[in-house]
Parts: structure tokens; sequence; C-alpha cells
């Protein structure tokens, strides 16, 4: 089985050259060394230099049944388009990590659901390796977009230091993603059953710009509010798309987080949140439910305490992160247009 799975990879190190599910040729420009397929879409977007927003797929396998899950994915995808910009949403899929998908590769995701592995970077190589299926966490996402070249990421919310995590020390590695990646994520804050002040404070140590949009306060994902001050504010997708670009040139080369609140009309009650969560936490305590499975666990189980609330909320809040991650991508795209025939002009 090892080997086997060894001669595969080897034969597509050598041989695999990036197709779209049409069999169109595609490009990888020696992305990944060539173990990257890019559908025909993205790749003919990026050498156009046109927006191009990269999606999770955790959140189609893990995050909500089928077929509500495909649901959501077209209807996000649809979005990003209708705001002039290409959706790449990312997988790995029989061992070839894919970055744009076919409608047919997104509803082959959403039916294998938790049987696809919920992939961190620590786990690309294996799924590759193994010929896996693997749904890509924010932290492979992040590697696989700044590896292919798309510069803006939509997600639902981030990871972030668990409650009780200066005991556990259970810290999502999309921290230190966002710590030694340049791509800038587009969420809704930090998942509201983490530590949001904890979680700050590490972004802090990770020289992470976070950003609010259009507010002074760090959202708390399902509410509008956490009480915590953000260091930086942004108050619309130019402003967003200055900041993305004077990160890349300066070569920080880390993360930029822009923290978009939930809208208001499907803000849930942070008490009746609150509440369910702390029910939520307490029997995964005592069910021993820790590591990469406790999100999921806690974010279904405070869904079923909300009475489905919850789960409405989150594809409600990440459909309006789409909406904002387009308009930050065009934005970025027009002004690095704009730069481009500035310094053309300069040299004539």
């Amino acid at each position: 089985m090892a080997s086997s799975a060894l001669s595969r990879l080897t034969n597509l190190q050598r041989h695999f050259r990036p197709t779209d599910s049409n069999n169109n040729k595609g490009g990888s420009d020696g992305a990944g060394g060539g173990l990257i397929k890019i559908s025909t879409e993205v790749s003919e977007a990026l050498s156009h230099g046109r927006a191009v927003v990269a999606l999770e797929s955790t959140i189609i396998s893990h995050g909500m049944p089928y077929p509500l899950n495909l649901e959501t994915a077209k209807e996000v995808e649809a979005i990003v388009r209708t705001n002039g910009a290409v959706p790449a949403t990312t997988a790995i899929l029989d061992g070839i990590p894919c970055v744009g998908l076919s409608v047919e590769e997104l509803e082959r995701l959403a039916i294998l659901g938790t049987r696809a592995q919920k992939t961190a970077r620590r786990d690309i190589a294996h799924v590759v390796a193994t010929g896996g299926n693997g749904a890509t966490t924010v932290s492979a996402t992040m590697f696989f977009a700044s590896v292919v070249g798309i510069p803006v990421f939509v997600t639902g919310g981030i990871g972030g230091v668990h409650r009780h995590g200066e005991q556990t020390m259970d810290v999502s590695s999309d921290l230190t993603e966002l710590g030694r990646t340049p791509v800038a994520v587009i969420s809704a804050g930090v998942k509201s059953i983490l530590d949001i002040p904890r979680t700050l404070e590490y972004l802090e140590t990770q020289g992470v710009c976070v950003a609010a949009y259009k507010t002074n306060e760090f959202p708390a994902f399902f509410t509008e509010t956490s009480g915590c001050k953000v260091p930086c504010r942004v108050d619309s997708p130019e402003d967003c798309a200055r900041l993305i670009d004077a990160n890349m040139k300066l070569k920080l080369d880390t993360g930029i987080l822009f923290a978009v609140p939930i809208p208001k009309e499907h803000s849930a009650s942070g008490s009746i949140i609150e509440c369910a969560i702390q029910g939520a936490l307490k029997e995964a305590r005592e069910k021993n439910i820790t590591g990469n499975a406790e999100t999921p666990f806690l974010l279904a189980r405070v869904n079923e305490l909300t009475g489905g609330a919850s789960l409405a909320s989150n594809i409600a809040l990440v459909k309006n992160n789409a909406f904002v991650g387009a308009r930050i991508a065009v934005a970025l795209s027009q002004l690095r247009k704009s730069c481009n025939e500035g310094d053309a002009e300069s040299v004539s």
C-alpha cells in the first residue's frame, strides 16, 4: 500500500499536467513542483491579473450536512462571480491538490462529507502521498493560495486559541499560518467557541495585522461585537486593497486578518449562543473530545442547542464574507493594474 502510493506520487511528479474537469488545459506555473492542479478558469484569471478568491472546503465536508453543504458551496461561488471575481475552492482529491473545483468535484466532496480528511498544513503531504481525499482548513487553503499566487481568501471564521488553551496548549495552526503566509483572510472573526482575547494576543505575537471592517471592535462570529478592540480599521474594499498591497511590497511575509461582522439581521443573541457554547464545552470535556475533532463537535452541538439558529447564521456570514472578499479582490486587481500602468508610463 505504502509503496504503491509512493510510486503513484513519483509518477505524478514526472507526468502530471494540470487540467480542469472538462479536460481543457489548466496551468500551474510550476506551482508545488507540478503537483497542484489549477482549473482553467482560475489559471487564466491569474495569468491576466484578474481577481481570484480562494475558498476552503472543510466547511463543505465538515460544516453542514448534504445537500445543504453543496447548495451553500454553489451559492458562495456564485456570490464571488457576481461581484467580479473567480472562485477557487481548494481540496485534495485522490491525492491531487486542486485549486478551483468543477460542480462535479464540489458534489463529490459534499457527498463524501466527513469521510474526506480534515486537512491542515501538517496533513497535506500525508493525504497526497496516500492518494487520499482532503478537505482543506484555513491553514492548508492559505498555503495552496500562496503557492499559486492568490492573495485573497474567504472563510467563515478562523480557528484560534481554545478556551483553557493556557492549560491544554490547543492552538489552531490557522494562527501560525497567518504569521508566515502572505494571504489576506476575510472572516467573521474567530469562532465564538474559542478564547477571543487570547487569540488576538497570539496573532499580535505572530506579527499579524488584524483589521476590522467598518467597525472598531473585533466581531465574535455569530455576533457583531466581542468587547475586544482592534488595532486597525478599514472602511472600504479599496482600504483593504491598499493594506494588502503595502504588506506585499514590504515583504512582511505575514497574512492579514480582515474581520467582517455578521450582518445585523442575522446576528444571533449573544447570551443564547454563549449559553449553548458553555453547554457544548462541558459535553466535549466529559466525552474527552479534543484536537481537530473538537471544533466540528462544538459547532454541531451549538447548532442543536440553538434549534438550528447558529447554522443559519453561519451560512449567512459566509455569504457576506464572500461578497466582501470578492470586492476586495477586485479592488486589489484594479490597484495593481493602475500601478503597473503608472510604472510603464514612467519608464517610457
